[in-house]
């Protein structure tokens, strides 16, 4: 109660702060203060020694034997046991630079952070045809960047190997398939648009790859041949280790059981992309059955409007028919009115399946395109590094048992200086190797989250899911109740029995 707000508000700054980089803040605000630097190493020390992290009690040590020594006095311990004194108020002058800096371990976006970074369209351009080749092109549209383009497939091809070159640890998910002989042109062309969106709006609402300037020249760079341009450009860029800020520092950014902790991320995203999958497949099959009923309800009204124009001329007329054969002109009057009713249970029928499709099937799609790509990545990662580690490691052992043989016949000093310094340089790719994989340990653990927060989909899939059945069995009941007195009318009377 007696600490001074200044007090916490600094410690809130410091406790939010990325835990490898408190020490650095206190450090900043320490010389705010402008005390001579050998008081402030004195102050470090006896806040500091033989801690590895910074508590409440030692920020707020801290900032009292700043205020103490700026009064005068000789900073220690022993000033904490007067407590008639008070705890003192800083002079740190102007702390608005000392920013709070989120915390790269945490992504800290949800999936409605992420569907606002960009909107991507991705449209089929009719056709061009030539003397024996038909391309493909599509219009590509970024909310994000204002920006209309034209591409074909292979451009999406290029931009896919450069940022798979250049983001190895991150979330890439794979392309939809190159055409193959046999596909039907009008559903494969659909298809893949689709396929072909969903992963360009993945790319452009990454939180990391959405600032990339690959992919802001994919998006924005006009004119033919950005498959051979793009690369052109960009093959010579270096991959996000190399430049990446948190490289050097990548061992601080992974917790000691992060290896453990790797197979039991793959196999919850495993789980999780097994139950996805069945719920996709059994939403396709709903959407399938959508389809066939309304083709059936189309079929059904067809044939009741042939019977209806088939027979309406040829029917007897009331006067000359025998007794009970008006029946059929009354069913024939009601045929030809159900089967424009019919229409509608069509149209809405084709409606409902669309809304599945779109609401249901697409987004699960997506969901898979993520879980999916977190997979390959885990692949990436485990084969890529343990390889580059193991044959860094066997390199070394194999200089070391030289350096043995080379002890035991009494090599020459020179040959030994050179097979030393070759062991140091190999030292300096271990090392290096290390700071890769931890560093793509890091990469993971945070594309672990971003696909936590896409798992939001499938709550919105799952509400979707209800809407649609609720509001199509309701507008289809609806449109029944009103076909029936259509139907009950041509019904013949009750008998009667005397």
């Amino acid at each position: 109660e007696s600490v001074p707000p200044l007090y916490h508000d600094i410690y809130k700054i410091i406790s939010s702060s990325p835990a490898h980089s408190r020490k650095e803040l206190l450090t900043k605000i320490l010389l705010k203060s402008k005390l001579p630097n050998d008081c402030l190493s004195q102050i470090w020390d006896l806040i500091s020694k033989n801690q590895s992290d910074l508590t409440s009690k030692h920020v707020f040590q801290a900032l009292a034997l700043i205020g103490w020594a700026q009064k005068g006095l000789e900073p220690s311990t022993a000033l904490f046991d007067d407590v008639s004194r008070g705890l003192p108020i800083p002079n740190l002058g102007d702390l608005s630079d000392i920013k709070l800096k989120p915390d790269p371990t945490v992504l800290g976006l949800k999936y409605s952070d992420l569907i606002r970074i960009d909107t991507i369209q991705v449209d089929v351009v009719p056709e061009k045809k030539g003397l024996f080749l038909k391309h493909v092109e599509y219009q590509v549209i970024s909310k994000r960047f204002g920006s209309s383009v034209y591409r074909r497939y292979n451009d999406f091809v290029a931009l896919y190997e450069l940022l798979l070159s250049r983001f190895p640890y991150r979330l890439i998910p794979k392309l939809p398939p190159k055409r193959v002989v046999g596909n039907g042109d009008t559903h494969f062309v659909e298809d893949r648009r689709k396929s072909l969106r969903r992963w360009l709006t993945l790319i452009s609402r990454h939180p990391v790859l959405s600032d990339d300037p690959i992919l802001a020249y994919f998006l924005t760079q006009q004119g033919p041949d950005i498959q051979y341009k793009i690369r052109e450009v960009f093959r010579r860029m270096p991959d996000e280790f190399t430049t990446s800020d948190l490289a050097a520092s990548a061992k601080e950014l992974v917790p000691p059981e992060c290896h453990s902790e790797f197979g039991a991320i793959r196999d919850q995203i495993c789980v999780i992309t097994n139950g996805v999958s069945k719920i996709k497949h059994i939403s396709d099959l709903m959407a399938l059955r959508s389809h066939s009923y309304s083709e059936d309800m189309s079929e059904l009204g067809t044939q009741l409007h042939y019977l209806y124009t088939e027979t309406n001329n040829s029917a007897p007329s009331a006067e000359s028919a025998a007794d009970g054969s008006v029946v059929w002109p009354r069913i024939c009057r009601s045929l030809g009115e159900f089967s424009t009713r019919l229409t509608q249970i069509t149209q809405r029928a084709r409606q409902q399946a669309a809304s599945e499709e779109e609401q249901v099937c697409d987004e699960l799609a997506t969901l898979l395109d993520v879980l999916g790509a977190h997979r390959d990545l885990c692949e990436r990662v485990e084969r890529g590094v343990a390889d580059d580690h193991q044959r860094a490691l066997s390199r070394m052992l194999a200089l070391k048992k030289r350096q043995i043989q080379g002890v035991l016949r009494g090599t020459d000093a020179e040959s030994v200086e050179e097979l030393e310094q070759r062991m140091l340089t190999q030292e300096s790719v271990i090392a290096s190797v290390e700071l890769r994989a931890a560093f793509s340990l890091h990469c993971v653990r945070m594309e672990t989250q971003l696909v936590h927060a896409h798992a939001h989909i499938l709550a919105n899939v799952l509400n979707a899911l209800v809407v649609t059945q609720m509001e199509g069995h309701a507008q289809l009941a609806e449109i029944w109740k009103q076909i029936h007195p259509t139907v009950s009318k041509c019904l013949p009377d009750e008998p009667s029995f005397s």
